[in-house]
This record gives structure tokens, C-alpha cells and sequence, in this order.
């Protein structure tokens, strides 16, 4: 059975021209833990002098709200935010992620789940996203029993991500994750699938992004190996918290980004991101552009919050 990419075998990011996005999910409009992930990706890309792609995320559609993808394009472009290109819709890209799966399957990474997640509730130890999977149906589906979903073959193994922001971490993913989902019972691909195929297409080198993420980095430089794409660099951003530790997000009521007063709250989000205070406080949108892309230092962003918001 083949095998993903041994470490410093892929394609690495380190000598190419600066490719970052930002791929915020249509199920609500942006809040600001979202503007904090759009702040920083932007600048960061902007101050290297790179390229600045958007992608919608869109692959869920039960939890898609209607017209939320066009109310965070027309948000980000109040704002003063400039990408490059079109914007890319997972919604479109179905057959790009079964053609990713043929390819794993064809070096016998893919196996067919049966089990339902309460199944897998009832069965699997506790890992760091949720039950670990038990490996029920890993030779076969148990007798009498359909195909659900469609799972990747992980293996024993350290797996080392060197973040910007937070450092290195260290997963096992056969033993904190278990074999992964790539195309759920409903037939929607999985969102691990999903963003290691389209950063491999759009050229991504360079993800920052929020570190309510960084668990599921070792899935995706996984998938990276094994489908012997690219492998960006990563730079989690300290979460917005609210001051019970939540997170700031749409499930808790976070407040929307008011597009008629943007400036506020870039600077909030600037402040948030551990930036130095500007000598002047910008005017206008134009002045805080000019003035953050001269300022931004990635070296100063926290690796955790240095303040918790309200979420009222």
C-alpha cells in the first residue's frame, strides 16, 4: 500500500512568491473573529508582496445562509480589503475533490465507513477533535451493513507543524485523530479534503488563519503528502475570546462587522493583533491602509489573546 510523502519529501513553500487567502464559510455575515483572520492574512501577504486570494467556503450547503457569501464580499470591500483574481466557491469544485479521492484510493489510502458518529461516540477514546475513530470498518464494512462515508488510512507517526505564531506541534494522527473523514454519509466532501485540494490549485504558500484551526493542520499536511501537493506555511492567529474563553463566533453571538463604521473596528482588530499603536490616528480608511501596511509586524502578533471581548 503506498504511502504518503516521508517529511522533506513534498514541496515546500519556503522559496516561492508569497500566495495567501482568506476562506471565511457563508453561514452568517463577518464577524469580527473572522475580520481578525482577514486583517492579518491580508497585510501579511500585502507586506511581502504577495497575492491576496479569497475562497469561499461554501461546501456545507445545509448551513449555508442564503446571501451571506455576498454580504461578506461587499463587508471585506467596505472595509478596504483588495484580492486578487476571482473568487473561488467550493460549491464548484466537486469534481476536483473526487478526483482527489480516486487518486488516494488508487493508492488504497480510502476505505468505506459504515459506523454512524454515534457509534463512534459509544466506541472511540477521547482524541483532540471529538471521539477517535476505532478502525471498525478498516478491512471491510461489518456484514449487513452499507457504506456511510469514506475515510483516509492515517499511520502511526509523529507529524511536526512549525507555526509561526504558535510554535511546534506535535500529533500522532493514528492515535489523537484515528483514520479521517473525506467525503461524508450525506456525500459532501469534508472540509479537510476540501482545503488541502484548493490551496494546492489556487498556489496557497502561505495560510494564516485562526488557531481554532491548528488541531486539524496535521490532517491537512497529511493530505498535503499523500496527494503530493505544495505544503504551505502556517501562522495561526490568537482567537477572540469572549470572557468565559469562548470563542467569538457566530455561535455565540458575535456581533457582525457594521459596514457603515469599518474603521473602528479595523482599529480594534489591529490593537487585537498585538500591533504597535499608529503616531497618528488614522483619518480615513485610505490613511489606515497606507498606515498598516508600513507598520505590520507578524513578530508581534500573541500566540494567545491578550484580552477577552464582550459578546453583546
Amino acid at each position: 500500500m503506498a504511502r504518503p510523502a516521508a517529511p522533506g519529501d513534498e514541496t515546500t513553500a519556503a522559496k516561492a512568491v508569497y500566495c495567501g487567502r482568506f476562506a471565511p464559510s457563508p453561514t452568517g455575515p463577518l464577524h469580527f473573529g473572522s475580520l481578525i483572520a482577514a486583517l492579518g492574512s491580508y497585510l501579511d501577504a500585502r507586506v511581502a508582496g504577495g497575492k491576496w486570494l479569497v475562497r469561499m467556503e461554501d461546501l456545507d450547503r445545509p448551513r449555508e445562509v442564503p446571501g451571506a457569501a455576498d454580504a461578506i464580499l461587499r463587508t471585506l470591500e467596505t472595509c478596504g480589503f483588495q484580492w486578487d483574481g476571482q473568487v473561488l466557491r467550493q460549491s464548484t469544485r466537486t469534481r476536483a475533490y473526487a478526483q482527489a479521492i480516486e487518486r488516494l484510493s488508487e493508492a488504497g489510502l480510502v476505505f468505506p465507513c459504515a459506523c454512524s458518529r454515534r457509534e463512534i461516540a459509544a466506541s472511540g477514546r477521547p482524541g483532540v477533535d471529538g471521539p477517535i475513530y476505532p478502525g471498525t470498518c478498516r478491512r471491510r464494512p461489518p456484514p449487513g451493513t452499507g457504506a456511510r462515508s469514506l475515510r483516509l488510512r492515517t499511520e502511526q507517526g509523529n507529524l511536526l507543524v512549525r507555526d509561526r505564531i504558535q510554535g511546534e506541534l506535535h500529533q500522532d494522527l493514528a492515535r489523537e485523530v484515528g483514520d479521517f473523514v473525506l467525503r461524508r454519509a450525506d456525500g459532501i466532501h469534508a472540509y479537510q479534503l476540501a482545503v488541502v485540494v484548493d490551496d494546492g490549485f489556487q498556489g496557497i504558500n502561505q495560510v494564516v488563519r485562526g488557531a481554532d484551526l491548528l488541531t486539524s493542520t496535521p490532517r491537512q499536511l497529511y493530505l498535503f503528502r499523500a496527494l503530493r501537493l505544495l505544503v504551505p506555511t502556517y501562522a495561526h492567529l490568537p482567537l477572540v475570546v469572549d470572557g468565559a474563553g469562548r470563542k467569538l463566533g457566530k455561535s455565540h453571538a458575535a456581533a457582525p462587522v457594521d459596514p457603515d463604521a469599518p474603521l473602528p473596528t479595523l482599529l480594534r482588530a489591529w490593537d487585537f493583533l498585538g500591533q504597535k499603536p499608529f503616531p497618528e490616528p488614522p483619518a480615513d480608511l485610505a490613511e489606515f491602509w497606507t498606515q498598516a501596511r508600513s507598520a505590520w509586524r507578524m513578530d508581534r502578533v500573541p500566540s494567545r489573546p491578550s484580552r477577552s471581548l464582550p459578546t453583546g
